[in-house]
């Protein structure tokens, strides 16, 4: 599977935001991660407009996740950033060419799109298994906590 680059970018917000104890704003965000404000605030609205994150307004205003990390799931994230669309789409090319099946012989899937359906559905459950929480407690959280907590110059 090939994924944007936001999606990482997002996944790693969201571990941030997941550690932070009041809103992160995304100039924060990009600091933190070496990214462009700009180019980290396309992936955000992404993930407010998913509901995962909701933006605050205000002088202290920021992002903050909208549920427990353990209630968002990797899945979650990518489907923000990515879509949800199917990684393969079947187009039926054995119904062309030289070796053309007839239509009455392409009822069901063949075995191309059935293994790569079954990958799919592999992938997808693999990352429905793992959660912003997961992810948090792969990082130095203490470290991650001192640096939030650290005023921006």
């Amino acid at each position: 599977m090939k994924l944007s680059g936001g999606v990482e970018w997002a996944l790693h917000c969201c571990v941030v935001l997941s550690q932070a104890e009041s809103p992160v704003p995304t100039a924060r965000l990009a600091e933190l991660h070496g990214v462009s404000k700009t180019y980290l605030a396309k992936h955000l609205q992404s993930l407010a407009r998913a509901g995962l994150v909701h933006p605050t307004e205000g002088r202290d205003g920021g992002y903050v996740l909208t549920r427990a990390p353990e209630a968002i799931t990797v899945l979650d994230v990518v489907q923000a950033v990515d879509g949800t669309e199917p990684a393969f789409r079947c187009t039926e090319i054995r119904r062309q060419g030289v070796l053309a099946a007839p239509p009455e012989q392409c009822r069901s899937a063949c075995g191309i799109a059935k293994v790569m359906a079954g990958a799919e559905q592999a992938w997808r459950a693999s990352l429905s298994g793992v959660t912003i929480a997961d992810l948090g407690a792969t990082i130095d959280l203490a470290g991650l906590k001192h640096i939030l907590a650290t005023p921006t110059t």
